[in-house]
């Protein structure tokens, strides 16, 4: 049986520590303003992006109009002047036409477009200006009842709750959210059939809560199951694999040498799918919103799913693997690369250069990863360690694990919502879990 306490006795048995609470409900209210700010940021950024798109889309109808006129113009050059009357009223009704048309079509499905993408942003951002409220209305509420020991335990209790309840919001809608870890677990995933040692070059969190690694000395995508355990693998006959990230729950592509391989996962078994043939070497890959991201080394670059080149959107060419590793925003309005000089910068859609990351604790950045909430992770394969920067990549806001917590040559990270845990592949047959909040 629940034994029922009566409220004037609870709060006389428990002396809540104020001071304690207001700081934390402080630290809180200042995370929320944050991510209200930070939710504006992305609704403007979509908004300007689709203004840039909607220039675009004019300059091509402006193109359009002026070559018309010019072919009207030329066809009229030898017409007298009665039968010019005609072709310039049917110019005038193509004009005509192409501009309701361009108005009727394109710039409302425009605006119908951006509409459906600020919705779910719109209503995070008012969840968050709802739990900012209910949480400063009793953060100013408390010590006004210092002496009501009842009314005291009513309100610091639900203070408490809405706090825990902010956090979760943050940790799954704003990406300068810190991770804390919580525990570690290391496995093993070398088979019996390896030749070599693993090198676990990629990690891909399957929405069901398996994991893929690549492995890329014994050519091989392993799936693990959710106590990471062997499932199946797939080999690869020839190439190297480089990198590896997700396409939908149950497919992923495989960077390998200058060609993509697509690897479809059902009921726990990995099949071969097709295969994007590149112009150039493949050392990094992502994905979103039906745009892959690929790193050639040198440059970074945008393709379509079907593998149609649509632009070079940064390069380098002043060494090799300046641009050796891509993530990309939940949003796609940040880019973000690693290099083999100590670097990571932050691209904005267009590939403009944004921030540059630099840290003595970061030499040789090998893996690189943005969460679902836009944390951006980063693994340091020399000094060996894993940070957390900030979603501009202009500063880094926690150290996560180091070569004390097990961190040996780091080579990839990533982190599963299913598990909230943050996974780490490295040079010599472990991968490391480390459980985070």
């Amino acid at each position: 049986l629940c034994q029922v306490t009566p409220l004037p006795q609870a709060a006389r048995g428990k002396l809540t520590n104020f001071k304690n609470l207001s700081v934390r409900t402080e630290n809180t209210l200042s995370q929320m303003k944050q991510c209200q700010t930070y939710q504006k940021d992305r609704m403007k950024s979509l908004k300007v992006s689709y203004k840039e798109h909607e220039r675009l889309i004019v300059d091509g109808l402006r193109v359009n109009i002026v070559s018309y006129l010019r072919e009207c113009e030329t066809s009229t050059v030898n017409t007298t002047h009665e039968y010019m009357q005609y072709p310039i009223s049917e110019m005038r009704e193509k004009i005509k036409y192409l501009l309701a048309d361009f108005e009727k079509s394109t710039i409302k499905e425009q605006k119908e477009e951006l509409n459906l993408k600020q919705a779910p942003l719109k209503v995070v951002r008012n969840s968050c200006i709802r739990l900012h409220y209910e949480l400063f209305h009793l953060h100013v509420a408390i010590p006004k009842l210092l002496g009501k020991p009842e009314l005291s335990l009513i309100a610091s209790t639900k203070c408490l709750e809405k706090i825990q309840q902010s956090n979760k919001f943050l940790k799954e809608n704003f990406p300068n959210h810190v991770f804390t870890v919580n525990g570690k677990s290391v496995h093993n995933v070398k088979m019996p059939s390896d030749s070599y040692m693993c090198q676990i070059t990629a990690v891909c969190a399957l929405p069901n809560g398996q994991v893929l690694v690549a492995d890329r000395f014994n050519k091989t995508v392993k799936l693990l199951s959710q106590q990471y355990q062997m499932v199946s693998h797939w080999d690869v006959r020839d190439g190297l694999i480089q990198d590896m990230c997700l396409i939908t729950p149950t497919e992923v592509a495989v960077a390998m040498d200058d060609e993509v391989q697509f690897i479809t996962v059902s009921q726990s078994q990995l099949a071969k799918g097709r295969k994007l043939k590149l112009q150039h070497y493949c050392t990094g890959i992502d994905h979103n919103q039906g745009d892959l991201y690929i790193c050639s080394g040198t440059a970074l670059y945008k393709f379509t799913l079907s593998g149609e080149l649509d632009c070079r959107l940064y390069e380098d060419t002043s060494a090799n693997l300046t641009v050796s590793r891509c993530a990309v925003s939940p949003t796609g309005d940040r880019l973000y690369i690693i290099n083999s000089y100590g670097k990571l910068l932050t691209l904005a859609r267009d590939g403009t250069l944004l921030a540059t990351y630099t840290d003595p604790a970061l030499k040789s950045p090998e893996g690189l990863h943005v969460t679902p909430a836009g944390q951006v992770l980063v693994c340091g394969y020399w000094p060996y360690n894993v940070q957390q920067v900030s979603w501009k990549g202009e500063r880094k806001l926690a150290t996560l694990a180091t070569k004390e917590d097990g961190v040996w040559l780091p080579e990839s990270v990533c982190y599963s919502s299913t598990t909230s845990s943050i996974i780490v592949g490295l040079h010599r047959d472990n991968i490391l879990v480390f459980r985070v909040e």
